[in-house]
Formats: C-alpha cells, sequence, structure tokens
C-alpha cells in the first residue's frame, strides 16, 4: 500500500502532516498523489469528504516548497469552498513557512485582497469571478504560474463560470501542470478537459453519483401543509448538529426566526448574506453555538463541519447532483450520519429524478400513500437497492403503475 511515507515528499511538509494525523491516505490520495508529482495531468472524480483536498493539496505544496519560482491557482466555485481549501493547504504550509498566500473571493474587501497581492503570493485561491476582476484591474499576474487546480468543476459550470474559466486560462502559461477534478464525469467535464488538459490521467474512486455507503438516508412522505410540524417532530428526536436545506433565501431566514423562538439554536446562511456575516455564521456553527443551520444550495458544496450529524432536505434539490452533494455534509471523513427527505405531493417528480440518478438501472419505486385521516405519513428507509422510478419512454415523465385489480 502507498504511504505518506513511501512518496518522497519534503521534511516540512511530512511533519506537518503527521501534525495533522494525517496517517493512511485515502484512496483518491493514493491514486492522484503519486501521479501529480511526477508532474502528470490528473482528471478526477471522487465523493465528497474523501480526501480531495489533500489529494490535489499535497502535491502542490511538495511542488512549490521544490521550486520556489513556481506559482499555483486554484479555482472553486464558492466563497465558502475557497475560504476552507486555503484555510487547510495553509496548514500544510505550517506556521514557519515563507509561502505567500492570497484569497480571492467575491463580497471580500478589495484593499485587503490587493495588500496579500503585493506580496507576490505563490498560492493563490479564488472564485473565478473575483479572478477575473484582478486580472482585469492588473493586480494579478499569471504569467508565471505554471500550476492549477480546478476544483468542483462540475459546479463551476452550472453556476455560468465557463467563460471566465477561459479568460483566467488565457493568461497562464500554455506549459503549466493542471489538476481538474469533479464530482460526475459528464459530457460538459470530458469536453473541458480535453481544452485544458494534457493527455491527463483519469482517476475515478467508487461511484460519482451514488451517496456514501455510511449515509443511512430515509423518507418521510407529508402533505405541505403538514411539513414544518414533522420537521419539528424530528428536531425534537434528533441528537448532534443538523442541516436544513430550503429552497429560497426568504424561506432560510424565516425558518431560522421560527425555530429561534421555539427555542432552537439556529442560524441561516444564503447567497445575500454579506461575506463577514457568512462567515461568522459558519464560524460560530463549527464551534456549536448552533445546533441547526438552515441553508440554501451555497452550502452544499464545500462545507466541511465534521460534527453535522443529520441532514435534512425540507424542500427537494432542483438537481439530482446536488442531493449527493447536500448529504455529503454528513458522514464526513469515515464517520456515519443520517438523511432525512420530507417529500410532499409536489416533490414526487423530483424524487424520482433523484431516485434515477442514484441508482441507475433499478426498477421503479413503490409509492407511498398518505393516510388522509390520521395525516401521518409514512416513512420509508431505503438503501442503493431500493428502486428507481419507471418512466415513460416518450415523454419521460414519471408516473405510478397501476395497481392491478
Amino acid at each position: 500500500m502507498t504511504t505518506f511515507q513511501t512518496m518522497g515528499l519534503p521534511e516540512s511538509l511530512m511533519h506537518t502532516l503527521q501534525s495533522m494525523n494525517f496517517q493512511t491516505p485515502t484512496p483518491i490520495q493514493q491514486q492522484t498523489i503519486p501521479l501529480a508529482l511526477s508532474g502528470q495531468d490528473i482528471l478526477g472524480s471522487a465523493q465528497t469528504g474523501t480526501g480531495k483536498t489533500a489529494a490535489f493539496g499535497i502535491p502542490l505544496i511538495a511542488k512549490l516548497l521544490k521550486e520556489p519560482q513556481s506559482s499555483a491557482l486554484i479555482l472553486t466555485p464558492t466563497r465558502e469552498l475557497a475560504d476552507q481549501v486555503l484555510k487547510q493547504l495553509r496548514i500544510m504550509l505550517g506556521q514557519k513557512t515563507k509561502i505567500q498566500t492570497a484569497l480571492l473571493i467575491g463580497g471580500d474587501p478589495m484593499p485587503k485582497q490587493l495588500q496579500q497581492l503585493k506580496r507576490n503570493p505563490q498560492l493563490v485561491v479564488g472564485t473565478p469571478g473575483r479572478v477575473n476582476d484582478h486580472l482585469n484591474r492588473r493586480s494579478l499576474s499569471l504569467k508565471t504560474t505554471n500550476f492549477l487546480v480546478l476544483d468542483e468543476t462540475d459546479r463551476m459550470l452550472d453556476m455560468g463560470f465557463s467563460i471566465q474559466i477561459d479568460e483566467i486560462l488565457k493568461h497562464m502559461k500554455s506549459e503549466r501542470q493542471t489538476l481538474l477534478f469533479s464530482a460526475t464525469l459528464a459530457k460538459k467535464i470530458s469536453q473541458i478537459a480535453e481544452k485544458y488538459l494534457k493527455n491527463p490521467e483519469r482517476i475515478s474512486v467508487s461511484s460519482t453519483t451514488a451517496p456514501a455507503t455510511n449515509i443511512k438516508q430515509e423518507n418521510i412522505n407529508v402533505h405541505e401543509a403538514d411539513k414544518y410540524t414533522k420537521l419539528c417532530d424530528e428536531l425534537d428526536k434528533r441528537t448532534g448538529s443538523i442541516i436544513i436545506f430550503v429552497k429560497t433565501k426568504h424561506n432560510a431566514d424565516k425558518m431560522a426566526i421560527k425555530l429561534s423562538k421555539q427555542g432552537h439554536d439556529a442560524d441561516a446562511i444564503h447567497g445575500d448574506l454579506r461575506q463577514n456575516k457568512r462567515e461568522r455564521v459558519l464560524t460560530n456553527f463549527r464551534n456549536k453555538k448552533y445546533r441547526i443551520l438552515v441553508a440554501t444550495d451555497v452550502a452544499a458544496r464545500g462545507l466541511d463541519v465534521p460534527h453535522i450529524e443529520h441532514v435534512i432536505n425540507y424542500d427537494l434539490p432542483q438537481s439530482p447532483e446536488d442531493y449527493v452533494h447536500r448529504i455529503g455534509r454528513t458522514a464526513r471523513a469515515g464517520a456515519t450520519g443520517e438523511a432525512l427527505n420530507l417529500i410532499s405531493g409536489a416533490d414526487k417528480a423530483k424524487w424520482y429524478a433523484i431516485e434515477h440518478f442514484i441508482n441507475p438501472g433499478s426498477k421503479p419505486p413503490k409509492i407511498l400513500k398518505m393516510d388522509r385521516n390520521t395525516k401521518k405519513a409514512p416513512r420509508k428507509s431505503f438503501s442503493k437497492d431500493d428502486k428507481k422510478p419507471f418512466l415513460k419512454k416518450k415523454s419521460g415523465k414519471p408516473f405510478a403503475r397501476k395497481k392491478s385489480a
């Protein structure tokens, strides 16, 4: 088995890895690090929480330590993920490092970022929009940057960053090493890989669509009018930290306030919050000041809080891929977790699409009916062997099979 000790890493990096209790590489790290250290371009996919940041961070830092003239850029889809990635890499660099870093994200004060850039950082982490802003201002130069990481590329494309990424790469050397990571290796990702990477080594660890096996998933079918009451019942039954996903920013604020008035320690996070407020909310949640975090999908990717024990989908996501990322907020780093979905009649089509995504090739699921007299919702636990939706061949719309007489 490949170990960190046999990878030929710089001594200072090995020291910080040991202090971080990095003992055995995860599968994505075992496969990625040796290839990246040899200078190979990488096209990688892995489930969330598999140690991906260290998979690209360790060879990146090794290169910066061995080649002081080198510099690296990491692009992420969200501010939270960029901040989280840089924090982890700064720990790996160690307190005595001479390598300067910069965090370039929207919502963060421009003077603060300009000050970081004046130090000629070797490592820049940012979101495509703000990195482009600095390139246009000429406060950032990528002429000597020879190491590029595109993290959660599928999400960046979904958020419309493809034009910004193209612009950024025009400012970079063609002779560079590029590591591209994505939750899924869809056709659009393969096209991007052909465009940006040179003879990449393809790495895939486990299914890129199925949720982690250490997450217990459970469905409750409920009338829309009874959703909040059922949610409160479930919150009272559960212990530990909980993240609740809702559709809109307004609903996130509204629910957090309502839960707080009922005695729950709750706060909300969404895209309308100023960056310093978002950071404060996440810090308080990490420090367990709040037990419950109500979030929109802004927190589905990149939020790494090890003590989250439950994910509750109060509203199902529009995208099946986002379902996997939402519930991946629990069961981090080998821990176990639970995911609960509150499904109303209007959510059936969304759930069928999710089932089809995470269980391709399986049979159609049974449709649970509400008890109209008691309004009690049937509860269903399921695993990867459960059944997927039965789809009409022409329209693609889900429907229930008729009961036999």
